[in-house]
């Protein structure tokens, strides 16, 4: 059998056959840097009309509850721009027009970005885009998560905050960061170890409130490739592992506490929905066919590669399933090899056909351990972007494993190419009936906000609504047309999650406009001229 990838046998180290490599535009279109101020605004990118009113709302004193949505979070890091570029902060800059006070946020050293515990790196600097796509930031992080910072801090955005860590007590607490139990970026602005984000919160006594939380109850699940568990029926939120889905009764009871703290002096506010996260470029950047017959180290090898997938076509037409067959194109793109767990596992019928047609008994054991849940991804497929760096290349795990069961480096290498002999990994692709449980469980999420803020007589604010209008058509902010796409977008940072400084601006704009229709108000909204759509390399 020839070679799918050549290998060195020097050192032991594969060399990487890179198959998949998506190609960026490299033109940088006029404005993407722009974040100066216009001749007619304050120069903090906010539009002052004449006369401006609260309303019925008391902005004096407002104070944002949620996660990485509302810390300012953006390509991939907490950094200072972002921070002050976060939807809370364009708000907080907004109101302070209509009678607001000082708004307070829990500022990172620099704009580097990332995280240190105990001089050791614990999150990795913000991306940046090189010309070719985004890459991190050579730089190390200097923010050490145990020099606490003095607070109290009105933007109480808590980065990878689910609903439920936002009455954990010890959230904050700078030992059950190694473990999980903690969050390392609350440790640094916690008023003490063992209290709890919302504590801090009301404990500030605020007249107006934000609150945005719940993406990360069913983000996580999805980001991971669908790895965690759906926890639909388990109501303790101490026995979820990190990338599971919360329980829609269990966020209902804990949504409703946090309502009932913030509205608990009289505050009014504002809440938001959770957007559906499938449309947001990390699951759409990455298409389910990124093989290339041009590619040269793909292309040429098509031949062999069907003629040794032909036998085992042969075994899922005879066990009835031939829709799972591995065929690649020599003139079209082609879907890429994926293990899909919702299938029925056919190890053991694929090892029995093939040993009866004469294969020997540890090749036919191995093609049945690698392909008795394979098949080849479909459009209903979403890949997560990291895949694109690992797609056409050799998984070591996987070459380790294969000539662990005697076979020689350069067979195991052959059999070992992530996508095409390889099948990808769970963590790689959110298969469909994954995408049926994310879609589920946010519509529940979002049916307990709806209901919670119509009870208490607050502003809602629909971002699901928001989001899949800039996924399906885009949308006009401004001069300016913000989309899905990573990079050229608008919407979206670097990380393919969450909103870039532009992006942010719309959804405030969007905050404003329902605090305006509830209160009364009549704040202005912000211009998209003075958000960059990408932070440049040097801040």
């Amino acid at each position: 059998m020839k070679f799918i990838a050549e290998y060195s046998l020097k050192n032991k180290k594969p060399k990487q056959m890179k198959i998949y490599n998506y190609k960026w535009v490299l033109l940088l279109f006029a404005g993407l840097f722009v974040g100066c101020s216009s001749d007619d605004d304050n120069g903090s990118g906010i539009e002052e009309p004449e006369e401006i009113t609260s309303g019925t709302a008391d902005f004096s004193n407002y104070i944002s509850v949620g996660n990485s949505l509302t810390s300012g979070f953006t390509d991939g890091a907490l950094f200072r721009a972002g921070q002050r570029n976060s939807v809370p902060n364009i708000l907080a800059q907004q109101f302070e027009l209509a009678g607001g006070g000082e708004f307070t946020q829990p500022l990172m050293n620099d704009n580097i970005g990332g995280l240190l515990l105990q001089g050791n790196v614990i999150q990795p600097p913000r991306l940046i885009f090189d010309g070719s796509g985004p890459v991190r930031l050579s730089a190390t992080p200097t923010t050490e998560i145990t020099d606490v910072l003095s607070g109290p801090f009105n933007n109480m955005g808590v980065t990878g905050a689910k609903s439920f860590h936002l009455v954990a007590p010890g959230y904050g607490n700078a030992a059950g960061v190694p473990t999980g139990q903690s969050n390392p970026y609350f440790v640094r602005f916690a008023s003490s170890p063992e209290t709890t984000v919302i504590a801090d919160a009301v404990a500030q006594d605020p007249t107006f409130f934000s609150l945005w939380i719940g993406n990360n109850d069913v983000f996580t699940y999805a980001t991971s490739g669908g790895t965690g568990e759906n926890q639909e029926g388990n109501f303790d939120p101490s026995t979820y592992g990190g990338n599971d889905i919360t329980d829609p009764n269990v966020f209902a009871q804990v949504y409703s506490g946090l309502v009932d703290a913030l509205t608990a002096n009289g505050a009014k506010g504002v809440v938001a929905n959770i957007p559906n996260v499938l449309n947001i470029p990390y699951f759409t950047t990455v298409p389910h066919d990124p093989l290339s017959p041009e590619n040269p180290n793909f292309g040429p090898l098509i031949p062999t590669l069907n003629q040794t997938f032909a036998g085992l076509n042969q075994v899922f037409a005879a066990l009835g399933v031939p829709e799972r067959s591995i065929v690649f194109s020599e003139t079209e793109a082609n879907p890429v090899v994926i293990k899909d767990e919702s299938l029925t596992d056919l190890s053991a019928q694929i090892t029995g056909a093939l040993q009866q047609g004469g294969l020997d008994e540890g090749t036919a054991t191995l093609f049945g351990i690698l392909y008795g849940q394979a098949r080849q991804a479909n459009e209903d497929d979403l890949l997560v972007l990291p895949s694109s760096s690992i797609i056409g290349q050799p998984n070591m795990d996987a070459v380790e494993m294969l000539m662990g069961f005697g076979l020689p480096q350069e067979t195991a290498g052959q059999l070992s190419v992530n996508g095409v002999t390889f099948p990808l990994e769970d963590k790689w692709v959110l298969l469909p009936s994954e995408q049926q449980e994310v879609q589920e469980a946010t519509a529940a999420f979002n049916q307990t906000i709806k209901s919670i803020a119509e009870a208490n007589d607050l502003a809602f604010v629909d971002v699901n609504a928001i989001f899949n209008e800039v996924a399906e058509t885009g949308v006009d902010f401004d001069e300016f047309s913000l989309n899905a796409r990573l990079v050229f977008g608008g919407a979206f940072s670097l990380d393919g999650v969450h909103p870039g400084a532009r992006g942010n601006a719309y959804i405030a704009n969007q905050f404003m406009e329902a605090i305006n229709a509830k209160y009364g108000s009549n704040l202005p909204p912000v211009k998209a001229v003075n958000y960059n759509s990408i932070y440049p390399t040097s801040l």
